[in-house]
């Protein structure tokens, strides 16, 4: 679930040049220990906190109100524009490259009948993790490293000295210092345990699903491209509306899958884990949520970015709908360059 929270103008650090000179060298060091731990007691007395956020417990960061201006929209779509042809870009040539080795493979196969297989020594708990990852269908492959650096993310909010870094650049703030890249490495951002069990519980659930119709390379291209065009639309909502906030969290990422098989694959019966008795279709499941999030923007609901939500899943539908066929099918003259580049298999 992505999350967004109102902030308020506020400092949670001041850093100012210092000058030491050899006579009172120590004195000085003995009172900026002191003033270190004043400040930290005071940035934590005076940061806003929120203790019923599933999200982030901070409130209040640094951000300028100028930049929440309609005007300033230009640069995160144009990262956003950039950032996706990229993402399928490359998510093309990776494709290209899996088919490439195979065909190289199937080439040399006669050969290797006539040379002694080598025994394989390797370590038995790497034969384990070989055999385990082979196992895992394609879009497990695709979910396995995104949940790995989601849990490498969380890990990093554990740790107080990072927050203010954290704040900075993994969560989506419109009137941050930094936004474009701040968009995408939010995606992979949770503060609350809940908050990254959730997403990444749905995520697996969807993950084989949308990989069987699309391929695992083109599944992470739509999830890494829904996930920033999700920030995208919390911007420019935040920007029309006037309200600096932070989001972080990969559902706008997820939903952008969630509207993909939705939209594909609208007769399939879904569940909630809790109550299994209960089935819906998976048609009703989208309208039912984007019906919720339509209502959160329109009323002003804070605890989920509703915009980001809404935003997800759009991307999703759109490439259900229009994208994979009118756009994905016809990547073959790029293919051609990129062969051409490359030259033939040997």
């Amino acid at each position: 679930m992505a999350f967004s929270k109102i902030i308020t103008l506020g400092e949670l650090c001041t850093i100012k040049p210092v000058f030491l000179s050899r006579q009172n060298s120590k004195n000085f060091l003995q009172r900026s220990f002191r003033n270190l731990r004043n400040n930290r007691k005071n940035v934590e007395s005076n940061t806003d906190v929120n203790a019923n956020s599933l999200a982030t417990p901070f409130q209040s960061t640094n951000f300028d109100p100028s930049k929440l201006k309609i005007n300033n929209i230009w640069k995160p779509l144009g990262f956003t524009v950039v950032f996706s042809t990229a993402c399928y870009g490359g998510a093309a040539i990776w494709e290209y490259e899996n088919m490439r080795a195979h065909a190289a493979s199937m080439l040399k196969r006669p050969l290797s009948l006539f040379r002694r297989r080598n025994e394989d020594r390797s370590h038995p708990y790497i034969k384990e993790i070989t055999k385990w990852w082979n196992s895992l269908s394609g879009g497990e492959k695709v979910f396995v490293p995104i949940c790995f650096l989601n849990i490498l993310v969380f890990a990093a909010w554990r740790i107080p000295r990072f927050q203010p870094f954290m704040l900075k650049w993994f969560c989506s703030n419109p009137g941050g210092s930094h936004v474009c890249l701040p968009m995408l490495l939010s995606t992979f951002s949770h503060y609350s345990t809940l908050h990254l069990l959730a997403n990444m519980y749905v995520l697996h659930s969807f993950s084989t699903g949308a990989a069987q119709g699309l391929g695992k390379e083109q599944f992470l291209g739509l999830y890494l491209s829904a996930g920033v065009f999700s920030s995208l639309t919390s911007h420019f909502y935040k920007m029309v509306t006037k309200q600096p906030g932070l989001s972080l969290g990969a559902s706008g990422a997820i939903m952008g899958i969630l509207g993909y098989v939705c939209t594909q694959y609208p007769d399939t019966r879904l569940g909630i884990i809790l109550i299994p008795m209960f089935t819906f279709s998976a048609g009703t499941a989208i309208k039912f949520i984007m019906g919720l999030d339509t209502a959160g923007v329109l009323l002003g609901w804070k605890f989920f970015d509703h915009a980001a939500h809404l935003g997800g899943a759009a991307f999703g539908m759109f490439w259900a709908l229009y994208g994979h066929q009118h756009l994905w099918q016809k990547r073959e003259p790029f293919l051609q360059l990129w062969h051409s580049a490359r030259g033939a298999v040997k």
